[in-house]
Parts: structure tokens; sequence; C-alpha cells
């Protein structure tokens, strides 16, 4: 038999299922059917439950996190209740967030043979069934390299490989493409795309950035608030709380549908194209702001074993500015953030922040000169609760006690200070490793992808926060593969390749010049990077007009 000829229907079906921790339920009386090879998004505002829909598909929920459930939920026609996600991994593949966590070898190869040599197989069968899934996903040219080596994008696909070894009926996926630059993730969804339609797999994904995937699934599912509106991707979204910018300009016009596709919104975009005629979006500072740069870097070079992350870069930048640094994965962009922050290595180069080496001070007085949010806000959390977290922050940075959880508070609202940090939203545990880095008042202000986990909500309000900051003197870096929350922050943006600076220019500009990088409202109405400055500049009424074709 193939890796990929699986013996159910590939049908995935809760049945008026409720799940809860304690009292508080996440999944309230959910009915859906998923039919065989139907690729199914899954929306949702952060903290919705959307995880936990997709761990209860292969038994993670409950039998790893605790709580009740009630209801029913097959695949392929078996009962997925008082299995484990070991019973049901010929049935269902689950693919989590960090694709290195659930690594279990460091070789390509090796990982993709794990499951079969725990299902049994015999040699030469698990040759075959490594090789079509090397040859499906495009792994040829990395099958023999180490897993530590991969981009991003290839350690997603070695991830979904993995996955389907054992040749499962469906495939669950969380936020596949929330570390992925715009082209790796093309490369990640087209991969998905050729499962459902040429392998019959039935495919449950979900994810923040819609404006990727929605091009891409046949239906969708809305939870929110425990409950589960199922239907069309257009008609789900067009009632979802949260929804790509396509959609948002669609309500904006009026256009039918919404449309959620870029060429969709194009045929419908003459009515708004002439409305918008003789106006501007409203100016946006670009300009660098006067006085001496508070940033200053030169011949940075920062080396790995067996590369050079980055190549001699010159960087300059001033209180008030909002940058965006972006590029390909693996281009430089975090190794810089560390390098600048000087807690990173450098191979040579210098850094001056107000004159002086962040590198050369000792952690504490370093913290006062630049404040560096990782990938992983958690990182920078030790404490038990948030109150013991904001108080240890006030002890670092010598600040008068209160000074974290005032910022805190002005950050994000309704957090309890008797709350464990691991135990918050992602936008409220970003807001906590924000506060807590901005406790020591730092001019230099970085961040290495933030907008991982948050909803479009959740990054417009980011977007807002970090320009106010900007605003108040600091100057703020951030490092993103999200172009639309680029279009939302930036007055900067700053491309690297290959470890060195290809693009600096005001953010209009680089962004407009590049299709990677430009965001879906500039792909319709050129000139215009958000659903905001459309809005206001019809006074927020939209035109009602649209052109059917």
């Amino acid at each position: 038999m193939s890796a990929f000829e699986n013996t159910g229907t590939g049908q995935v079906r809760f049945d008026h299922v409720t799940f809860a921790y304690e009292t508080r339920p996440i999944l309230d009386d959910v009915t859906f059917a998923l039919p065989e090879g139907e690729f199914c998004l899954l929306v949702g505002p952060t903290g919705a439950g959307k995880s936990t829909l997709l761990k209860a598909v292969n038994g993670l929920v409950p039998h790893f996190t605790g709580g009740t459930i009630r209801g029913r939920i097959t695949v392929a026609g078996r009962d997925v209740r008082g299995s484990t996600p070991a019973d049901l991994a010929d049935l269902v593949g689950y693919v989590g967030q960090d694709p290195l966590a659930g690594f279990v070898t460091d070789d390509v190869e090796l990982e993709l043979a794990y499951t079969a040599e725990q299902l049994g197989l015999d040699p030469a069968a698990m040759r075959k069934r490594v090789t079509e899934i090397v040859d499906l996903l495009g792994l040829a040219d990395v099958r023999h390299r180490t897993l530590a080596t991969l981009s991003s994008g290839q350690r997603q696909r070695v991830a979904i490989g993995a996955a389907l070894v054992a040749g499962p009926a469906a495939l669950v996926l969380d936020e596949p493409t929330s570390a992925l630059d715009p082209t790796a993730a093309d490369e990640v969804l087209s991969a998905l795309h050729r499962l459902v339609h040429d392998l019959g797999v039935t495919v449950l994904l979900a994810e923040h950035r819609l404006e990727r995937v929605a091009q891409y699934a046949d239906s969708a599912l809305l939870l929110n608030g425990g409950k589960v509106t199922a239907g069309p991707v257009g008609a789900v979204l067009a009632v979802s709380p949260v929804a790509p910018p396509v959609v948002e300009l669609g309500r904006l016009a009026g256009w039918p549908g919404p449309p959620v596709t870029i060429r969709e919104a194009r045929r419908h975009a003459a009515g708004l194209r002439a409305a918008l005629t003789g106006r501007s979006p409203a100016a946006r500072s670009e300009a660098v702001p006067p006085g001496p740069p508070l940033l200053e870097a030169q011949g940075v070079t920062v080396d790995h074993p067996g590369v050079r992350a980055v190549n001699g870069i010159d960087l300059a930048a001033a209180r008030g500015e909002r940058i965006a640094l972006m590029g390909r994965n693996g281009s430089g962009k975090s190794s810089l953030l560390w390098a600048l922050q000087g807690t990173g290595r450098r191979s040579g180069g210098r850094v001056a922040v107000n004159g002086a080496d962040p590198a050369s001070r000792r952690p504490g007085e370093r913290r006062t000169l630049a404040g560096l949010v990782p990938a992983e806000p958690a990182d920078l959390l030790y404490a038990e609760t948030v109150a013991a977290e904001c108080a240890g922050a006030d002890d670092d940075g010598r600040a008068p006690r209160g000074t974290c959880a005032k910022i805190l508070a002005d950050l994000v609202e309704d957090v309890d200070d008797a709350t464990h940090p691991r135990d918050l939203s992602e936008g409220q545990r970003l807001a906590l490793a924000l506060a807590v880095t901005l406790t020591a008042a730092p001019p230099l202000l970085l961040l290495d992808e933030p907008t991982r986990g948050l909803d479009y909500p959740g990054k417009a309000a980011l977007a807002d926060r970090l320009g106010r900051l900007a605003e108040a003197g600091h100057c703020v870096v951030v490092s993103t593969h999200d172009v639309e929350f680029c279009a939302e922050f930036a007055s900067r943006v700053v491309i690297l390749s290959d470890g060195e600076v290809v693009a600096d220019g005001p953010a209009g500009r680089i962004v407009a010049a590049s299709p990677m990088f430009a965001p879906q409202v500039d792909k319709i109405l050129p000139g215009w990077f958000t659903v905001r400055q459309v809005a206001e500049a019809l006074g927020e009424s939209g035109t009602g007009d649209d052109e059917r074709h």
C-alpha cells in the first residue's frame, strides 16, 4: 500500500462536543463535519480555543491537557474518545506551532522514517514511503541534511512529511505559516494544496494570517465564544470578528461576497478607485526625525558555525523612527537584532546606542540602552505571577515600585496580577514582556516577530502602542514577516538578504516596489496600504459601488 492510500473516508466529525477546563467552557456544543479531501480554515480571535479544537481531533485534548470533554469526535468513522494520539497516528497527523518542538531526531531522513519504524514497517516499505514524501513535498535537496541547518519553511515541510508517514486520513495544523516569510509560506500552503487535491487528505488548519491562507481553503470554521459557525470561506469571513484586509475592504466598499482573494477584489474595485481619484492617503511621517542618530552600527558581522548570518551591515537610526526589518527566513534579521542589543555575539563591527556599546555593559546597564523582546516573549518571563514579574522588573530596572505594572496597564487592560505568565493569552504575554523591557526605559526598543499568535485587532493595537512609544522618543525596530503589520506600523523598511541590506528607505516606497512585501490593499488600490487609510479618505462611508463581472 502507498503511504498515501488510507482506508477511511477522511471525514472529521464533531457531534455536540463540549470541552472545559474546570468550569470554563472552551468548546460549547460544537457540531460540524468535514468531507474527504476538504481544505478547511479554522478562524477566530486570539484565545478563542482554536488550538484546543485542533488537539481534540487527535486526542491530545484531553489526554495530555486535562479538562473534561463530552460529545463525540470521529475521524474516518473511528471514535477518537478513549484513544491516545499514538493510537490515532494512522488516522490523524498533527503539526504544532513549533516544528522543532515535535522533532525526535536530528536528521531529515531519520525524522521522516521515525514513524514508519514505530509502525514496524520493513526497510523496503519504509524507504518507499520516505521517498514518496520527499518527492511530494519537494525535500529532495535537503533529504540528507540535519534539521538544524534547514530554513523555517523547510522545517515546516519536514514536520508535515513526518505527520504523513503513517498515511493519515486527516492532517491538522496549528499556525503553520506564523514563523515563515511570504515565499516560504506559499511553498508550505502549496504542498498542502497538493495533498488535498491529489491525495484526498482532509486538512484542518488554524492561522491568524488569513491573507495568506484564504485563497487555498475550500471552507471555513469560525470559533468564537465556544461556538462554531461553518460554511464557505467568504460567508464565514463576512461575519467573523477577524478577517484579512481584502475582506475588510470589501465590507467597507459594499462589495458582494465579500471577495476573499486579490483577484476577486480587483474585479470589484473600479468604483472604489473612481471614488478615490484625486485623494491620497492621510499623511504619515516617513521622514527621518531631526537630531543625531540614536543608533549607529558600522560593519556589524555575526558568524554562526558554518554560516555568516550578518555580513558587514551599516545601520543608523534616530529617536522616533519606526523601522520594520524584513527579509526571507535565514536572512539575518534575528542575529542582527541580538547583535544590536549587545547580548548576541558580534564577529566584527561596532555598535553605539547613545554613544555607548551595549555589549560592553553589564546586563542590567545594557537593558537601559537597548531592550529586546524575543520571538518567544515567555523567554523573558520567569516569575510565578504577573505581580511578581512586574516587581522583579522594577528591581532589575532600578525603577520605583509599580512602574512595570503601570506600563502593563497602559498596554493592555484587565490582566489579573495573580495569573501565572504562562496562562496569559498571546497578546497579554507579549504586553507583559514589553512592559518588563520598557521598565528599564531603553531608548532603543527591538522586537523579534512580535505578531505571532496575534489576530488582526491585536496587531493593530500593537502597531498603535509602538507608534506611541516612537512619538515619546523611542526608536522602535521590529523584525517581521507580517506585511500587513508593516503597513500599519512602519515609517521605514530595511530589507535583508543573505546577511546584507538590499533595500532601505521610506516604508511606502519600499513595500510598493516589492510584490513579496506589498500589503493586500496596495495590490488592489495602488498607493494605498491599509483599510484604515481608505476609510478615512471616504469618510468611513464606503462607496456602495462595485464593478461586477
